[in-house]
Parts: C-alpha cells; structure tokens; sequence
C-alpha cells in the first residue's frame, strides 16, 4: 500500500508496534513524536527518514537537533512542534500520546482533514464532543487502535442501523489484582502493580489497568466513538484476554472480535481498514487456549469504573476531571507519594473541583484540567 503516516508518542509501546505495522505495509512514515526518549526517536529518524519529527521537551529535542543533524528531517519542539507534526497532511495520523496532552495534537491533525488512528483515549473521555463535532465537520474518520474498541469497531461492521444494537460489551483483563479486596489493595506496592499478566504497556497505563481506571476511560471512549449511552454499555472481566470485545444486538446474537493479546491487529486494521492483510501476529489457536472464563466485575473494591460512568452520565467537563485526577493521582502513586487506594479517592474527589455546564470549549477543558491536578495535589498534602 501507498500511504502516509504520522506516529504522534512513536516511541511508546503502540508507536513502536505502529511502525512495525508500517514497514511491514510500507507506508511511508512523514512525521513521528516523542515526549523525551531521544535515544529511540533517533534510530527511528535514520530507519524512516520521516520529513518531520518533534520532541515535546524542549531540552531533549535541541540534543536531538545535533544528533541527526547528518540527515533530511526537520526536528521540531514543544508541544507546538507535536501539533505541527499532527499538522503535516498524512492520510493517517496514529495518536498513542499518553493522557490529555493528545487531545490538541486529534484536533490539530482533524484541522488537516487526516484521518485519526486513535490510541489516546483522553482525547475523547475530555474533549469527547469538540473532537467528534470538528471530524464530522471535516469528514474525518476516527479509527479505534484500542483492543476493545477496534473490537466493537469489527463486530459492528454490517450493521445496518444502531437500532439494531442492544448493548456493546468491553471485557478487561482485570490486572494483577481482581479478586483482591480494599484491604489487600491498600497494600499493594508499585512493582506489584506494574505486573500486567497479559499486556506490555507503558507504566501509567498499566497503573491504570491496575486501578481498572483503564475500563471506565474505555467506557467514556467507546460512548462517543460509537453514539451509545453509558447504560448500555458493559463490562465483563476476561482474564485470558482472548475475546477483546462484544456487541449484543436486539435478536440477543452477539458478535466477538478474538485474537491473541498482540495489538498489532487492531493497529493494522486501524490503518488499512477497510482492506485487511497478513498480519505478523500469531495464529489464535482455540483448543490451546482451552478455557475462556467471564466474570463481573467487582464495582465496589474498582470504583474507578463507576465514576467514570458517572461522570459521563453527568456530561459537561466532569469526564475532563476525572481524567485529569487519574492522571495526576497515578503519576504521584509512581512517584511514590501516595498509596494505591488514593487514587480512586482523587477521581471522586474531582467531582467537587468543576461546575456542571452543558457546553464547553477547549480552553475550558484544559482550565478544568489544570484546577483538578491541582486540587489533587492539594488532597495529599
């Protein structure tokens, strides 16, 4: 295949699987970000020769200014440079940013009219409706890299019409601590927590995993990307993350997307849908997986989960705030300033930080993200 893309975070776990994907494809890869990890982004700049590449901090990006100074590409920095990048006209821009700081980099390749291969979730849990509004009026498509929602994604193809659908079903691992209860898991140390038993994520996200925080942003995501209201929308825990997601249409059929835990597949779909290809991921073999087990899970030892659904129902800037608490929260549990168990207490306390408005611009999601990771901090002082 001929194409163009841009990989925004390719130094992360799903940017670097995204290249892959590409060169095995062989697209032609015109951009590609970095938050700071230089010493990747550069053997990635002398294997793709990318037109543009950007370093979101500034000090690491005049260092890798110097570095590929011998080759064609045009380093960039800040988040300017992250945005002018999303900005570069790609067929297909693939955002794997971690948290809110995608949101503007969506929006700005939107601008473009370059379709969106979405691995950043925040994106649409904080600026769900600005970011859907600007791609309907652009004519943008939004294709889902998450496991989940490119299953959703491939279980809905041929459906005529949402009426049909009855409910869309997200299953989670459950992480390294279903079955625990509060008391065990306010004694969980970071290490513990950083042990996914079947993914290999980047830490904040499999923290978020740890906390479930992950199934309730799902949630939030899957409800824009697909036009659905939070009460249809279920969880199942499938601890051999086999079956990646449902849809139960109103004749009760329900339709699964499976596949080893590899997401190579839904960054590929994403990026040559509506064709598929050989894929360099491993065959499912069902009689070796043997046993596929699902259970609910336990909203009130997971809380994050509910929360998110609350903040949904309750529309406005609260899904912006209690994705900002997570955030911060998770990056003071890394850090080792706070216990596993105080990042749920941070997501609901975001709930008292934002006033419940109807409408809102982007320059109110970032104020509203600001004041709730600063409240946060506030809480554990």
């Amino acid at each position: 295949m001929t194409k163009t893309l841009a990989v925004l975070g390719s130094t992360g776990s799903i940017g670097v699987q995204a290249l892959e994907v590409a060169q095995l494809m062989g697209f032609e890869v015109v951009a590609l970000t970095a938050n700071s990890r230089t010493d990747i982004l550069e053997g990635q700049i002398r294997k793709f020769s990318p037109r543009f590449a950007a370093v979101a901090d500034e000090t690491a990006a005049a260092d890798l200014k110097i570095k590929v100074a011998d080759t064609s590409t045009k380093v960039l920095s800040g988040k300017a440079g992250v945005e002018e990048c999303a900005r570069c006209g790609a067929d297909s821009v693939l955002n794997s940013i971690v948290g809110i700081a995608g949101l503007a980099p969506t929006l700005a390749a939107i601008e473009t009219g370059s379709n969106i291969a979405l691995a950043n979730k925040e994106t649409l849990v904080a600026g769900g409706k600005i970011v859907m509004d600007a791609a309907a009026k652009k004519g943008v498509a939004i294709l889902p890299v998450d496991s989940e929602h490119s299953a959703i994604f491939q279980s809905l193809q041929g459906c005529q019409s949402k009426k049909q659908i009855k409910r869309l079903i997200l299953t989670a691992s459950g992480g390294p601590f279903f079955g625990k209860s509060r008391e065990e898991l306010s004694k969980v140390t970071l290490e513990q927590a950083l042990k996914h038993p079947n993914w290999s994520m980047g830490a904040k996200i499999t923290i978020d995993s740890a906390t479930m925080m992950n199934k309730g942003l799902e949630l939030i995501e899957a409800a824009w990307l697909f036009g659905m209201e939070a009460a249809n929308i279920d969880i199942l825990v499938h601890r051999q993350s086999i079956v990646h997601s449902l849809v139960e249409y109103i004749d009760n059929s329900v339709i699964a997307q499976l596949g080893v835990p590899d997401m190579r597949i839904p960054i590929q779909y994403a990026l040559t849908y509506p064709d598929r290809f050989v894929s360099p991921v491993r065959q499912l073999d069902l009689a070796e997986a043997a046993t596929l087990t699902f259970e609910k899970p336990d909203y009130e030892t997971f809380s994050c989960i509910n929360l998110c659904r609350r903040a949904f129902e309750k529309g406005g800037l609260f899904p912006a705030a209690v994705n900002a608490a997570n955030e911060k929260a998770n990056e003071l549990f890394r850090c080792g300033k706070i216990g596993f168990l105080d990042i749920p207490r941070a997501v609901e306390n975001a709930f008292d930080c934002v006033q419940n408005v109807s409408d809102y611009t982007l320059e109110q999601v970032f104020e509203a993200d600001n004041a709730v990771r600063t409240a946060t901090e506030r809480l554990f002082r």
